[in-house]
């Protein structure tokens, strides 16, 4: 069973759910775990974004250390954290301490999204092959967040907001248990230089005080702390830059940037995942603060816009016989779809999700094959039985 490379990848479909899951889940329980942690504006926002500011930090790093100690190992010390983290987000008793809980969950997210790629890429060496399994991959991480409203509904209309953060338990546990067996280990030539926790630290220093001075600028307009925060951050950044350049073993490969397919692909990735979990968020807070639906009716209205994105998903190959430029004209319809639907907010419940349906259709078409096309081919390993 470990050596077929479709058994290990629905091992690896595991972490894909729950991950879109715990983000989609999130947002239908925002408003209830709000009321019962007295958490005001500032803090629901970094319940929300704390995960993706220490997932994204991290990652790379993990990346990293996943060449070095192995990915199925990482994606096994990821899955444990993931879930005994997910355990004190949902008995967190306020708002520091499930802004706490959320950081840690994105730290051990870091591991889980790097090692699950790596894998893949690593069990399917034929491109055709692998682009099959990154697109089942993608279409159940897409199933995630269709499910993700709809089951959070469900939770909260039973149990409380806590509940949402241990329906990531199970998938832990599961991928614990089947992941030593099912899985194989892969680990490419042993790095001749240690991972430099310099450039760590500098990678965290720029992302970090960046995101706190965007988001600190949008809440509260221009302030000379968030520019200054901003400034600091982007000093970092190019320190960060910098040093790769002269590092022999570099945290992060600059060189890839120069690849214009890849860059391409990573920006379109960017802007779409920005939108997406940007009109996911809106939509949630609208249908229950203003709309005044429940947990469950607000789950519902949500299914349109996340059965469009596994649609889209599946019809990319299709697309994607066009060339990438068809993806390209899809991103670029984005500007248009988010007038339409403000505008919807306006006319009714039903244009809401009819609006936002067309607008993830077109975003899961232009990301799953970007996702394709940006991979990078598989580099010499070894692998362990």
């Amino acid at each position: 069973m470990k050596n077929n490379p479709w058994v290990g990848l629905a091992v690896l479909a595991l972490p894909a759910l729950l991950l879109s899951l715990d983000v989609s889940v999130l947002y239908v329980a925002l408003p209830q775990l709000s009321a019962d942690l007295h958490a005001d504006a500032t803090q629901q926002l970094w319940i929300l974004d704390i995960y993706s500011f220490m997932l994204a930090g991290f990652l790379v790093t993990m990346g990293a250390l996943g060449d070095r100690i192995g990915r199925r190992r990482l994606l096994l010390i990821g899955a444990a954290a993931f879930g005994v983290a997910s355990v004190v987000a949902a008995y967190a008793t306020g708002a520091a301490l499930l802004i706490a809980a959320r950081a840690l969950l994105g730290v051990a997210g870091a591991t889980l999204m790097p090692s699950t790629m790596a894998l893949i890429r690593n069990m399917f060496p034929d491109p055709k092959r692998m682009g099959a399994a990154i697109g089942v991959w993608f279409s159940c991480f897409m199933g995630g967040m269709t499910l993700g409203p709809l089951v959070g509904g469900l939770l909260l209309e039973h149990f409380w907001w806590g509940s949402a953060f241990l329906l990531g338990v199970p998938f832990m546990v599961l991928l614990l248990v089947t992941g030593p067996i099912l899985l194989p280990e892969y680990k490419p030539a042993k790095p001749e230089h240690p991972i430099d926790l310099a450039s760590v630290g500098l990678s965290l220093a720029a992302i970090l005080p960046v995101i706190y001075g965007l988001k600190s600028l949008a809440r509260d307009g221009w302030n000379l702390l968030p520019l200054v925060a901003v400034v600091v951050g982007v000093g970092f950044g190019l320190v960060f830059v910098r040093r790769q350049r002269v590092l022999p073993d570099p945290l992060l490969d600059l060189r890839l940037f120069a690849n214009r397919v890849f860059s391409t692909a990573l920006g379109i990735m960017l802007l779409g995942g920005v939108v997406m979990a940007g009109l996911s968020l809106l939509s949630s807070l609208y249908l229950q603060n203003v709309a005044g639906l429940s947990p469950l009716e607000t789950g519902v209205r949500l299914i349109p816009q996340n059965v469009a994105m596994v649609i889209g998903s599946m019809i990319a190959p299709a697309v994607a016989r066009t060339g990438l430029t068809a993806a390209v004209a899809v991103a670029d319809e984005v500007p248009g779809l988010l007038d339409a639907a403000r505008a919807a907010f306006t006319t009714g419940l039903n244009v809401v999700g009819a609006v936002g349906a067309v607008i993830f259709l077109g975003l899961a078409v232009a990301a799953a094959i970007t996702l394709r096309t940006g991979r990078a081919q598989p580099e010499p390993v070894t692998a362990d039985a």
